[in-house]
């Protein structure tokens, strides 16, 4: 039989014999996957397992998040610069695919969620460690949230060793004042466990950068680099506050955050503050 009668005939030379070789199912550890959704509604509300698939697949991206900026802060260490913006490419590629994620959730109606919401209890995404890692990761250190993860001392290990690291704009911070240009002292030198704030001396170093694009170009590319991930992230929080506000309107968090309010805060987060104030200065007198 032909494709035409109705099906496509294997080609000769593909495998179906799997009784002793590694196949796709077992690679990928596709029994424990696809076994891990676990609705707790019962009867089993046919719209929960979209909410689970949707965190755990969120999650499955954040971890590749955390592997690829730990990755890069390294590849910056090392002044690898190009194998450093491949990782930050990649981040941002995860961001816009985690943001257009948000509309397959934003069609579960507010009466669907109201079903089944009460079998989260306290549950929140605000318990993401992996989600605060890539937070630390960029800047947004907050000692302070650690507590949520005290009855799980593997957790609070890990973040309390990536609160206590350097982010990656520590990094890039650090390759810029080896490349020559006056990075102070003060920033080098800083807390890295205290979120960064903004250095009004950071910017003339890059508007250096930015006025002499030739002289500088990876640092100047880079840069660019750190904004689009900045905005990519902004974009998945603001797409997660609408997503949010569509489907519980103004009700508080399962976790006790006030929800729609406490998303909208998160917008005024910055991490990377002086190539944003740089373009004001650039082209002026």
């Amino acid at each position: 039989m032909s494709i035409e009668e109705g099906y496509r005939p294997l080609e000769p030379g593909v495998r179906t014999d799997f009784t002793q070789e590694l196949d796709y199912a077992g690679y990928l550890h596709l029994d424990t996957l696809l076994s891990a959704q676990h609705p707790l509604s019962d009867p089993q509300h046919p719209d929960e397992l979209l909410f689970v698939i949707q965190h755990q697949t969120t999650e499955l991206w954040l971890k590749l998040m955390v592997h690829e900026l730990v990755g890069a802060r390294g590849f910056l260490d090392t002044d690898d610069l190009a194998r450093a913006r491949k990782s930050l490419a990649r981040v941002k590629h995860i961001l816009r695919t985690i943001t257009e994620q948000w509309s397959v959730l934003a069609t579960l109606t507010p009466s669907e969620y109201a079903e089944f919401r009460h079998v989260l209890g306290p549950a929140s995404g605000f318990q993401s460690v992996q989600y605060r890692a890539v937070e630390f990761l960029l800047g947004n250190k907050n000692a302070q949230v650690l507590k949520v993860f005290a009855g799980n001392p593997t957790a609070h290990t890990f973040l309390t060793e990536v609160l206590e690291t350097h982010t990656v704009y520590d990094a890039f911070l650090r390759l810029v004042a080896r490349r020559g240009l006056p990075v102070p002292a003060t920033v080098l030198e800083r807390d890295v466990s205290r979120p960064w704030v903004e250095q009004p001396e950071l910017v003339p170093v890059f508007r250096e950068v930015y006025e002499d694009t030739t002289g500088h170009w990876d640092l100047y590319e880079t840069s660019e680099d750190l904004v689009d991930l900045e905005d990519a992230f902004q974009l998945w929080r603001f797409r997660h506050l609408r997503t949010v506000q569509r489907t519980i309107g103004f009700k508080p968090g399962t976790g006790g955050s006030s929800g729609v309010a406490f998303l909208r805060r998160a917008l005024d987060l910055t991490f990377f503050p002086e190539l944003i104030t740089v373009r004001t200065t650039i082209g002026t007198s």
